[in-house]
């Protein structure tokens, strides 16, 4: 797993707070949040001390900072040394982004977990709200909140978001609901619960792969909205996916190894799905139900699906035809 290999991967912890799970000598905090991070310094702060300030205080914040460049080493450094809840690490290469997510979740010690990323913010009552969901829910497996996206300079702007079955109990509603290749991604920063995430194989390394996760988790339970705008989300021109325009070539952001190679994203997808169908604890039907959703999602993205055929096959020409040394 990842997280047996995460002290050798970083450098000295900064603090005790830093220690591996379970080894802290403190009580488990109800709440982990992981927030990996790489040249963040932009709005990294920000995003940081709104999570501090949360109305719920039973949480440990692990920054996994994946050998930023920038200023991003000194702003966690700051903040961990004026609150103990901080746990940072700072990796020695950039091990690329489907590592530095994953890791955070095999070093939290929490009931519950929380993705944050370096240049979201969150209003004060986000955790405690989404805590007490999954407290009062024992059937449901994510909690969110409604967002609204904010820019550069933290204005914000109105989103409109479509109402998803995801709160079902039937898991095949629940699955074709986030297998949907139209709807927004973001519930994924949601709270969860640990247990759950990590029965999963987590994030992989090619875009479309927080879709998948997603589409897993809500076979394993139900996901609930609290209606309230606590959750903002930057958009900004340096996110991934503006530096990354072509999803065949985003790979690389998840996994530095990729750079230059053919990763097949909506190959790689539908076979995410599949397997999240296959290890799915439901009954037969639903099963049967959320498999043949594959046909008609197989139509819809058959554009994408030929892109990366196209894509392969070209890389392979170039490859044949390129002199050696």
């Amino acid at each position: 797993m990842l997280g047996a290999r995460l002290y050798s991967m970083t450098n000295t912890p900064l603090s005790r707070s830093s220690s591996p799970a379970g080894d802290s000598g403190t009580a488990a905090p109800r709440v982990s949040i992981g927030l990996p991070v790489y040249n963040g310094d932009a709005f990294l702060a920000d995003a940081i001390d709104t999570l501090l300030a949360q109305t719920y205080r039973d949480f440990e914040l692990i920054i996994s900072d994946n050998a930023s460049t920038d200023g991003t080493e000194a702003i966690c450094r700051e903040r961990a040394a004026r609150d103990p809840r901080i746990r940072y690490v700072r990796h020695a290469t950039n091990q690329g982004a489907m590592r530095n997510f994953n890791v955070v979740v095999e070093m939290a010690r929490g009931e519950y977990f929380k993705w944050a990323a370096h240049d979201d913010m969150h209003e004060p009552t986000h955790v405690q709200r989404c805590v007490e969901a999954l407290d009062r829910h024992a059937d449901v497996v994510l909690a969110c909140t409604k967002l609204i996206d904010i820019d550069d300079d933290g204005r914000r702007k109105d989103v409109d978001v479509p109402h998803l079955r995801w709160d079902s109990s039937r898991p095949n509603v629940r699955f074709r609901a986030l297998a949907n290749p139209h709807h927004r991604c973001e519930s994924v920063f949601g709270v969860m619960r640990t247990r759950m995430l990590r029965a999963t194989p987590l994030l992989g390394d090619y875009a479309g792969c927080d879709r998948v996760l997603l589409a897993e988790i809500s076979l394993a339970g139900k996901f609930y909205e609290v209606p309230e705008i606590l959750f903002l989300h930057r958009e900004h021109q340096k996110r991934s996916t503006k530096e990354y325009k072509s999803e065949q070539t985003r790979g690389a952001w998840f996994n530095p190894a990729l750079a230059g190679r053919p990763d097949m994203p909506h190959v790689r997808m539908l076979r995410g799905y599949r397997d999240a169908i296959r290890r799915a604890h439901v009954p037969w039907w639903d099963k049967f139900v959320c498999t043949c959703m594959l046909i008609p999602w197989s139509i819809r993205n058959r554009p994408g699906l030929w892109k990366d055929v196209r894509y392969s096959l070209a890389y392979l020409l170039s490859t044949r035809h390129r002199p050696s040394t």
